[in-house]
C-alpha cells in the first residue's frame, strides 16, 4: 500500500484491497521430472527428459508402438506397469498386431505391436495415472497458496518480496506491464520463475525468444515492443497452470475453447446449479471477516464500541450517506488517523488504541467533512461491505420518519384559467 500528497492532499496511488486467501510458494520438483524410464521388454532405461530416445528404441529393437503418448500423465509409471504385466502374460495378449509389406515376400514382412487405450486395461490405467497427477497437482498448488515462506527478488527490479507469491506477481504485473496470470491459476511457481529468470540471464526474450549481445539490449527490445509477456505458443509452460492437468491430454486452448462453444451452444440460462460465494465483509476497524452483516455489524459493536445501526438511525444517513461514510472511515484509518480528532498517529494499531480510550470511535466530524462526492468511490476495491449496505427507506423507522415530512401536491385550483392561458392553444392554431 502506498500513499502519497498531490497538492498538499494525501492520496492514495494504487487500489487497495484487503487480503485474499492467497498463497506462497515454496514449490516441490514437477511430477516425475529427473527420474529414469525403463523399457517395458529390456533393461534399457533412460531419463524421462529422453523419452522420445526410448520411444524410438521400443520401434527399432521390440517393434513396440505406444500410441498417444502425450497423453499418458505419469509416462515412466505408465511403463513400470506395462513391464510387470508382459512378464506375466504374453505381448499379444495386450496389444494389436500390425503386419507390414503383407502382400509382398514372408521374409519381407514384420510384425509391429501397438498398445492404446483401446485395451480397457490400459484406458483404465491412464484415466488412474490422470487422476492421480491431478490430486498431486491440486494438493501442491494448496501448499503454495498456504506457504507465507516465499521470498524472492523482482527480476526485473530487484525490489524483493517476502511472505506471499501474490505480492511480486501483482507487482511485476503492475509496475512492469509483465503477468504471467493471477497466482491462484499457477502451480510450482518456484520453477516457473527460476525457468523465466534462467531465459532472461541467458539473454533471450520471453516473448519473441530471440538472442540479445547484452542485457541493455534486450530491456530496450522487450520495452519497445512490448515484448513483456509469455509466448502462448511456447508449450513448456503449460505444467505451471492448473487449467492443462484438468482433462486427459488437453492443454488450456482446448479446454477454453470447448468452454467457449458450450456457451455458445446453450439456448437458455440454467442457474439451478449456482451457489453464491460467502460475503465475507471486512471488519472497519481490524482484519476480522464474517459472511454476514448482522455478525459483522455484532462484531464492530462488541469489540470496538461501534454502533452503525445507531449512527444510521442518529443520522438518518441515506444509502449513498452510508457509502461515503464506510469508504471515509477506511480511508482514515488506512493514512493512520483518527477519524474524531484528526489526530495522526505513527501505526494503525496506535490509532485504534488512542480512539479507544479517548471515546472518539463514535464520535464523527460534522456531515459536511464526509459527505463529499470524492468518497462515493470505494477505498479497497474488495470492499464486500459496501454490497450489503440497506436504504434507510427500507427500515419501517424510516418510513414512519418519512411519513412526517409535508408533501405539497401541484397547485389545480384553477385549472380552467390554466388551460385557456396555455401555450398549448397557440400551437393548436
Amino acid at each position: 500500500e502506498h500513499t502519497g500528497l498531490t497538492g498538499g492532499q494525501e492520496c492514495i496511488l494504487e487500489p487497495l484491497c484487503f487480503p485474499e486467501h492467497q498463497g506462497a510458494s515454496n514449490s516441490l520438483a514437477f511430477p516425475g521430472e529427473g527420474c529414469r524410464v525403463f523399457c517395458v521388454l529390456c533393461s534399457h532405461s533412460l531419463p524421462l527428459s529422453d523419452k522420445d530416445l526410448l520411444l524410438k528404441h521400443l520401434v527399432l529393437e521390440h517393434k513396440l508402438v505406444i500410441a498417444d503418448v502425450k497423453l499418458i500423465a505419469d509416462f515412466s509409471k505408465y511403463m513400470l506397469y506395462w513391464k510387470k504385466r508382459f512378464t506375466e502374460q504374453p505381448i499379444t495378449d495386450f496389444c494389436s498386431v500390425i503386419k507390414t509389406n503383407s502382400e509382398g515376400p514372408a521374409e519381407l514382412q514384420e510384425n509391429y505391436f501397438l498398445l492404446c487405450d483401446a485395451l480397457p486395461e490400459d484406458r483404465i490405467l491412464r484415466e488412474q495415472l490422470q487422476q492421480k497427477r491431478l490430486e498431486d497437482v491440486l494438493e501442491q498448488q494448496q501448499k503454495e497458496r498456504d506457504d507465507t515462506r516465499f521470498q524472492r527478488t523482482c527480476m526485473f527490479c530487484n525490489e524483493v518480496f517476502t511472505g506471499n507469491r501474490s505480492g511480486l506477481l501483482n507487482h511485476m504485473a503492475r509496475e512492469h506491464s509483465f503477468s504471467i496470470g493471477l497466482p491462484d491459476n499457477i502451480v510450482y511457481c518456484t520453477e516457473f520463475l527460476d525457468t523465466l529468470e534462467q531465459k532472461l540471464d541467458n539473454l533471450q526474450c520471453l516473448y519473441c525468444e530471440k538472442i540479445f549481445r547484452d542485457k541493455t539490449t534486450l530491456k530496450d527490445h522487450m520495452r519497445k515492443k512490448q515484448h513483456r509477456r509469455l509466448n502462448a505458443k511456447n508449450c513448456d509452460y503449460d505444467r505451471f497452470y492448473v487449467i492443462n492437468y484438468l482433462e486427459l491430454g488437453k492443454n488450456w486452448e482446448e479446454v477454453q475453447s470447448e468452454d467457449d462453444r458450450e456457451l455458445l451452444e446453450e439456448e437458455e440460462d440454467d442457474w439451478s446449479d449456482w451457489q453464491a460465494r460467502p460475503l465475507c465483509a471486512v471488519c472497519l476497524f481490524c482484519e476480522q471477516q464474517e459472511e454476514t452483516m448482522e455478525k459483522i455489524y455484532t462484531h464492530m459493536q462488541e469489540a470496538h464500541q461501534f454502533d452503525f445501526h445507531k449512527l444510521k438511525t442518529n443520522l438518518c444517513l441515506r444509502f449513498y450517506q452510508q457509502l461515503k461514510l464506510v469508504n471515509y472511515i477506511r480511508r482514515e484509518l488506512h493514512h493512520c488517523r483518527c477519524y474524531g480528532c484528526q489526530r495522526t498517529l505513527d501505526t494503525k494499531e496506535e490509532v485504534l488504541q488512542h480512539m479507544m480510550e479517548e471515546g472518539h470511535v463514535m464520535q464523527l466530524p460534522e456531515l459536511s467533512h464526509w459527505d463529499q462526492p470524492q468518497y462515493y468511490f470505494p477505498t479497497y476495491e474488495n470492499d464486500a461491505l459496501l454490497t450489503a449496505l440497506s436504504d434507510s427507506e427500507s427500515d419501517p423507522e424510516e418510513v414512519a420518519r418519512s411519513a412526517e415530512v409535508p408533501v405539497y401536491s401541484e397547485d389545480v385550483s384553477s385549472l380552467r384559467a390554466l388551460k385557456q392561458t396555455s401555450v398549448l392553444n397557440t400551437l393548436l392554431k
